[in-house]
């Protein structure tokens, strides 16, 4: 997914980049400090052409060879606290702005982890990923260069340019005609490359994205042979964005050689008109000796003009792009807390309503006005046709989304009142696709306890998802599964993701189809053991198999967004003819086709 920003070409760099300030203040003294350094570096290389002044006009001039080795004594010293104060600037800004990129770093992670799973639905992860590194590396990059040296040049370039005016007015005016058309090219070219340097910085993100779904997919891409289309795919996006990074080097190259090119003129002028007025006898040797000394220092600050403009505009579209996603809005915290109501106990939906923040205007609710009531200790199997909204009535209980309208109560109280840890602490959550995480089977088990949990609770855990294998494994549960545990079977990763959700003992379950993937003699098994964990909680589970649903005490069939029928199995089998299809796999069959 590209995100490029449609106003762009409006923004302002300077706006853009005081957004940075709240990071940077904590390293304001040393970055302060080593601008300051880097300005009497400077000013001391600016001093070089009027000792040079002085040699020639003086013991160069009358012959004196002990105060030309005195001149040369001036300008070692000179070049060499040049370096020392150089180096300084390079220690202060080193170590302060690594700990700004971490902690911005750190702070882009901890909103992402707050931000709602729709927000996650709209975007690649690509992305994301680009922001969170490529992106805070120019930030760093810039805050550690082109920050200081627009600073450091532009002092430069006003004290090389009074030096020179007190030396000769005349030849001063001269290296100044080349001042206009430089600042128009700037201005032009800035915005000309934001443009460009937005369109790479998206497609860099658009090429991560491809990179990492081809490695997480690697099965499907091996599998259906369709290795070349990747590839051919991953090449059409480096090309274009091959083209858009010659596009940008195309411009920093004419707005380099235009910055280059006109000071250069402008001193080859200079030299022609100072060699005749010292013909004339009008000018010193030594003083167009300076001159052009000081002309010549003051190449570097300004042909450095056109690639410290390009890092600022790189940084401007980073920090864009880095506020782009703190800027979205994390998911909301409690409301205060509402009064229970006595015969709401268990887990109740109250004429719930939702539709996804994305679906367009005028399209009908994915839910609409569901009532629901599962009462304290009991387990509700919810069945329904695929699309009808049952994996998406499970993720409103622990608000992966918010409803639109309407309450969910646990136990009385809203579940807007309760802030997300009190929330989640009471509704543990097993999902139909597994997901473990690069760690050891212990460590993806326990995500699913309190701090205090140990080997106990873990291996009851494994005991009642039938997930005991985990002890056979090389190193037991201090095995390391691999990202997306996908060194796991299907069915492993699902009892594992079985285990994390019991071994809370949650007061609230909530199930989406936990025992797909297993076969029948595990499924058994699996179902044998969950009866006792059911027996101390209250669950919600999605059932397709007639195995699955006689776990529960009820059962709710949900048709079209809505509550269309409630009781228990055998009850829904006589009573609703809908219940009776979808449980003889015909309906299931058909939706397939």
């Amino acid at each position: 997914m590209s995100t490029t920003c449609a106003t762009t070409k409006d923004r302002s760099v300077v706006r853009t980049l005081l957004r940075l300030w709240p990071h940077v203040r904590p390293v304001r003294a040393r970055l302060v400090t080593a601008a300051l350094v880097a300005i009497v570096a400077s000013c001391v290389g600016l001093v070089i052409p009027l000792v040079l002044k002085w040699m020639v006009d003086g013991p160069v001039a009358d012959h004196d060879p002990a105060g030309v080795w005195l001149g040369a004594l001036y300008l070692l010293l000179l070049g060499v606290a040049e370096a020392l104060l150089f180096g300084l600037r390079r220690w202060l800004v080193a170590r302060p702005l690594s700990g700004v990129e971490a902690g911005m770093r750190a702070t882009l992670y901890a909103h992402l982890q707050r931000l709602p799973v729709a927000f996650h639905d709209r975007w690649a992860s690509g992305q994301l990923l680009s922001r969170g590194t490529t992106d805070l590396m120019l930030l760093r990059q810039f805050l550690a260069f082109p920050l200081t040296f627009l600073l450091v040049n532009g002092v430069t370039i006003l004290v090389g340019v009074t030096i020179m005016l007190m030396q000769d007015w005349t030849l001063g005016l001269v290296i100044l005609v080349p001042a206009v058309p430089v600042v128009v090219t700037c201005v032009i070219f800035e915005k000309r490359y934001a443009r460009v340097a937005r369109l790479a910085q998206d497609q860099v993100g658009d090429l991560t994205t491809v990179v990492e779904e081809s490695v997480l997919g690697i099965r499907i891409v091996k599998g259906f042979g369709r290795h070349r289309s990747q590839a051919l795919a991953f090449r059409e996006l480096s090309r274009t964005l091959r083209g858009t990074e010659l596009r940008k080097a195309g411009l920093l190259a004419t707005i380099w050689g235009v910055i280059v090119t006109l000071p250069e003129v402008a001193i080859g002028a200079a030299l022609v008109l100072g060699t005749v007025q010292v013909a004339d006898g009008s000018l010193s040797a030594g003083t167009l000796v300076a001159f052009l000394s000081t002309a010549l220092a003051l190449r570097w600050p300004v042909d450095s003009i056109g690639f410290l403009l390009a890092m600022s505009q790189e940084a401007a579209t980073a920090t864009e792009r880095y506020f782009e996603v703190l800027d979205e809005e994390p998911e909301r915290s409690g409301r205060v807390a509402s009064r229970p109501s006595p015969d709401s106990s268990g887990l109740r939906f109250h004429g719930v309503r939702f539709r996804y923040p994305d679906a367009p205007d005028g399209s009908p609710p994915v839910l609409d006005r569901v009532d629901l009531h599962i009462r304290p200790g009991e387990s509700m199997a919810l069945v329904g046709a695929t699309g009808s909204g049952k994996t998406t009535l499970t993720a409103l209980v622990p608000r992966l989304h918010e409803i639109t309208s309407g309450r969910i109560t646990l136990d009385g109280e809203d579940i807007t009142a309760m802030s997300r840890e009190e929330l989640r602490a009471k509704v543990a959550v097993a999902f139909e696709e597994p997901t473990l995480f690069s760690a050891s089977v212990g460590e993806n088990v326990l995500m699913g306890a309190d701090d205090e949990a140990g080997a106990a609770e873990l291996n009851r855990a494994l005991s009642v998802a039938q997930a005991e294998f985990a002890h056979a494994l090389p190193q037991g549960t201090d095995t390391q599964v691999g990202e997306q545990g996908l060194s796991l079977s299907g069915g492993q990763r699902q009892r594992l993701a079985l285990a994390r959700a019991v071994v809370g003992r949650p007061r609230f379950l909530v199930l989406d189809d936990p025992l797909s993937a297993l076969d029948v003699h595990t499924e058994a098994a699996v179902e044998a053991a969950l009866r006792d964990v059911l027996a101390e909680t209250t669950a919600l589970i999605v059932a397709h198999r007639p195995s699955t649903v006689l776990l529960a005490d009820r059962v709710a069939l949900l048709s079209g967004g809505r509550i269309a029928a409630v009781g228990t199995h055998h009850e829904l089998l006589r009573t609703s003819a809908e219940y009776a299809h979808l449980m003889s796999g015909v309906g299931e069959a058909e939706d397939e086709r």
